[in-house]
């Protein structure tokens, strides 16, 4: 049945705010931040470097040579490791470095275990290494220099092949006079170099970076033949598959507090994950680019012959023409250190990618269910309200969350003294209720000398330094603000130590955190940021610049940790992250706005981060700038339901936008789409389980569980959470139907109304506004709570509902997971419940409770371990083609099994 959303939902009238799209002159292109600009005139063709075998050392695990720029005589080491799990590391740096260049640290989980290398050919130009099963070989040519991983015939990837490596060595200034005897700085260089504007020192808008370390960016290039779609590198609002950056800009990464940002553009914003996912019908493999710097990343796609591939050996052959996609990673600063992921399968990268980085955070479920936001809440008074507001209306929560409005003058760790003067009260009338409240703690420090935090920081002389020595002082909310060095392993504990009751006066065990702020936004800096020439200890803030936030998220989450003696589970929300962020908490997508082009980019942002490891993630509901209509905003929390992390959220300058202040109808739809949230919370929490345990993520694009299905690569309007829940929202404006595709065989049963079987490569869905298209794999078994009631934490001992959809053969099966839901004794003291549920032979096998309330009386029996047997009563409706069975009595960690007879 169609029906039209226009004759549902009164519109809303958009209010115009004073908030406007992102002014792009305060952010650089590519052309204006000069490194990118030298690297990115370096054009493909014969490479300057070449491979000195003669200098080869091999041990059991780790091969190094030199190689030498022919130009300019520089010499660079190359480090080549085997790592288990089919995975190979390239390093290069400079040989005799003027100073130490930054290596990354704190992202590894632990130093990588590596495998045996040994040569198995070599001659006068190359080199052969066995990098193990499957005829797997690392080729290295000498000159020009290059690399080739191949498996039998076929090459798998090549580095340098476009002759694009480029590493800028540190060198010294020559200080010379002009003829006013003014000291200024020029470059001593080697014949064969242009000393180039912006090399020593760079102005953008007002603002100049003095590189007192002069050039030092790296660059390499990266061939993949026979493949068409690449992934990942967020954050950006943009398509799921990355584009072709030929004649615009590259994709960004460096943290940026982006004030609306502009969608389908490859500039930087919050966050940014070096970590790029090729996928083709033969192969997944991933490219962990390890630089914390301001990295650019350019991405070409074409079909090329076997010029482009070069002549490797004689026993590799390549065919005339394949497609392939070529990349090319550009960083400030650093050094050159890459992770190769082979798979060959997506899981396999998933797998592979987490054994470096770790993987996302179990969170207690709690976080898993609502959270309601905005900037800001006014006083006690008026949570109160809102929190009564839910129950009065029947639409459960868990978390109520508070702005930077909440602390005094914006002094972190504080409470405004009039309008929040009793927080524990506050705090304990949530707990009545078994709800909770999340506060916002900036990591830029008001500069006040009778505030303690800031005393103790300076005291401690743990701030950021500018490039001057004195503490660096940046305006941001609170006015004059510094900011702690989150770089120095002290400076986090200490950080840490704040989050104790006894420090956070006002704060109780039911309050959580939510960073901001962290890229670090500093208002008057450039591009909205720190300056690079700002020193945290002997490195500048350009080297480090992508790992701030992580640092934040993680003091952060210790410091919550450590509060409770290390028995609860954190939970931080952050809005900079990098590689490992997800070991920390959740992100969300930042400030977007109440347009429906935002409801759909934040979809394939959500998947891009899931891709990379980051599987919490999600997108402010309604949109944080403007107003909503009322028919986007209900179709955003039917969006935002299906998404991991699920937060409404507004800007301060919008009306309020409360679940009920849309009329009885919307109020309605909006309530069932967070009521089917909790109905599912069983199914998320076991996901989430998993993805701690393997690094698969919870939302996931159609093709990591299809992935010799081409039709599948580009898609991003529709999603998979976990591999059993097939999701197409509706995100264009007045829809009453979506066109689905139904991957596999097409079996999957429609979740929201339980209609049976389809077996069809596509559907055409008709709707109502109140329908969200979600639909059930065949061959599946879904757990959820049906039973929904004020808080998550309200239902955790209700009965567990199964919902059963099985395949053609008629067989299906699943998971449950069941623990304390908050606490780390899954993991300390292996105190959970995880089941396997399978259905075959018209016998359910699972160790569960199953209730469903449904009323005609049959016959079925539940047989127990102890050889008991019970009858069970059942109902069958012919139309749907669903069976019904009500309240077995089982316990969940019991083995059991339902007989059908």
């Amino acid at each position: 049945m169609a029906a039209s959303c226009d004759s549902l939902l009164p519109l809303i009238l958009l209010l115009c705010l004073s908030a406007q799209a992102v002014d792009r002159s305060n952010f650089k292109t590519c052309d204006q931040s000069a490194f990118c600009k030298h690297q990115r005139e370096l054009k493909p063709g014969q490479s300057p470097y070449r491979a000195l075998l003669d200098t080869l050392e091999l041990s059991d695990s780790r091969l190094t040579l030199q190689l030498i720029n022919d130009n300019n005589k520089v010499r660079l080491l190359l480090e080549l490791y085997r790592l288990q799990g089919n995975m190979t590391r390239v390093k290069i740096n400079e040989l005799k470095p003027l100073k130490p260049r930054y290596e990354v640290p704190d992202v590894l989980i632990s130093d990588p275990i590596t495998e045996a290398l040994s040569v198995v050919a070599q001659d006068e130009n190359s080199l052969v290494l066995s990098l193990g099963g499957k005829d797997q070989r690392l080729i290295v040519s000498a000159q020009p220099f290059r690399l080739d991983i191949v498996e039998g015939p076929q090459v798998l990837m090549s580095l340098n092949s476009r002759g694009l490596l480029a590493f800028e060595h540190l060198r010294a200034p020559q200080l010379s006079t002009s003829d006013s005897d003014r000291p200024i700085f020029s470059m001593t260089f080697i014949k064969e170099e242009e000393d180039k504007p912006g090399m020593w020192e760079e102005t953008f808008k007002s603002h100049t970076d003095s590189k007192p370390n002069g050039p030092s960016s790296i660059s390499l290039d990266f061939s993949l033949p026979g493949v068409e779609h690449v992934y990942g590198i967020p954050e950006h609002a943009d398509t799921l598959k990355l584009k072709n950056t030929d004649g615009s800009d590259p994709y960004r990464l460096y943290n940026l507090d982006v004030f609306q940002y502009e969608l389908h553009n490859p500039m930087a914003l919050y966050g940014a994950v070096p970590v790029l996912i090729s996928h083709s019908t033969d192969r997944t493999m991933g490219i962990f680019w390890l630089n914390a710097a301001e990295t650019w990343v350019d991405i070409s796609s074409n079909t090329a012959g076997k010029t482009v591939f070069g002549k490797i050996l004689d026993f590799v052959q390549v065919s005339n023409e394949v497609p392939q996609t070529d990349v090319r990673w550009i960083s400030e600063s650093g050094l050159i250190d890459v992770f190769i992921m082979l798979g060959p399968k997506p899981a396999d990268v998933f797998t592979q990618y987490a054994s470096l980085t770790g993987t996302q955070s179990f969170p207690p479920l709690s976080a898993l269910a609502y959270h309601q936001c905005r900037w800001n809440y006014n006083d006690q008074e008026d949570v109160k309200t809102v929190d009564q507001g839910f129950d009065e209306h029947d639409i459960p929560y868990d978390f109520i969350w508070l702005d930077i409005e909440h602390a005094d003058g914006k002094r972190y760790f504080t409470w405004d003294p009039s309008n929040f003067p009793q927080p524990k009260e506050m705090l304990q009338g949530l707990m009545d209720k078994r709800r909770k409240l999340v506060a916002i703690v900036d990591p830029h420090i008001r500069v006040d000398s009778g505030y303690k935090i800031h005393n103790e920081i300076r005291s401690k002389n743990f701030y950021v330094k500018n490039k001057d020595g004195g503490d660096y002082e940046g305006w941001c909310w609170p006015g004059n603000s510094g900011y702690p060095d989150f770089t120095n392993p002290e400076m986090r504990a200490w950080w840490a130590s704040q989050f104790a009751y006894d420090q956070y006066e006002g704060s109780m065990e039911n309050q959580y955190i939510w960073n901001d702020m962290n890229e670090p936004s500093v208002f008057n800096g450039p591009e909205v940021t720190m300056h690079k020439d700002a020193l945290h200890g002997v490195w500048e803030h350009r080297d480090v610049h992508n790992l701030y936030g992580l640092y934040v998220q993680k003091a952060t989450a210790d410091g919550l940790i450590l509060r409770s003696g290390g028995v609860q589970r954190p939970f931080v929300l952050t809005r900079a992250f990098f590689a490992g962020s997800q070991r920390y908490g959740a992100v969300w997508t930042g400030d977007n706005a109440a347009e429906w082009g935002h409801l759909k980019i934040s979809i394939p942002m959500c998947l891009s981060l899931g891709l990379v490891g980051i599987s919490f993630c999600g997108a402010d509901v309604g949109g944080f700038f403007k107003h909503p209509s009322a028919e986007l905003l209900v179709r955003w929390y039917q969006v935002g339901a299906y998404q991991p992390f699920f937060r409404a959220h507004a800007h301060i300058d919008t009306p309020r936008r409360e679940p009920w202040l849309f009329g009885p109808e919307n109020t309605a739809l909006i309530r069932e789409a967070i009521r089917q949230r909790y109905a599912l919370l069983p199914y998320w929490y076991q996901l989430f389980y998993n993805t701690h345990r393997t690094g698969q993520p919870v939302m996931r694009p159609l093709w990591v569980e299809y992935p010799d299905d081409v039709a599948t690569f580009s898609i991003e309007d529709e999603y998979l959470i976990g591999k059993d829940l097939l999701v197409h929202p509706v995100t264009d404006e007045g829809a009453t139907g979506v066109t689905a595709y139904l991957p596999g065989k097409g079996e999957v049963m429609c979740f929201s109304t339980l209609n049976g079987f389809l077996s069809l490569p596509s559907l055409k869905y008709f709707l109502w506004v109140s329908h969200i298209p979600v639909f059930q794999r065949g061959g599946s078994i879904i757990c959820r709570k049906d039973r929904v009631r004020r808080s998550s934490s309200c239902m955790e001992n209700d009965p567990y509902t199964l919902y059963v959809a099985p395949s053609s053969q008629g067989s299906a099966e699943g998971e449950l997971y069941i623990d304390d839901f908050h606490t780390f004794s899954f993991e300390v003291a292996k105190q959970f419940v995880h089941r396997h549920l399978s259905f075959s032979a018209n016998t359910l096998s699972s160790r569960s409770v199953c209730s469903l309330f449904l009323y005609i009386f049959f016959f079925f029996f539940v047989s127990f371990s102890d050889g008991t047997e019970s009858a069970l009563e059942f109902e069958f409706g012919s139309t749907l083609a669903v069976l019904t069975l009500r309240k077995p009595g089982v316990n969940a960690a019991a083995d059991w099994t339902v007989v059908l007879r």
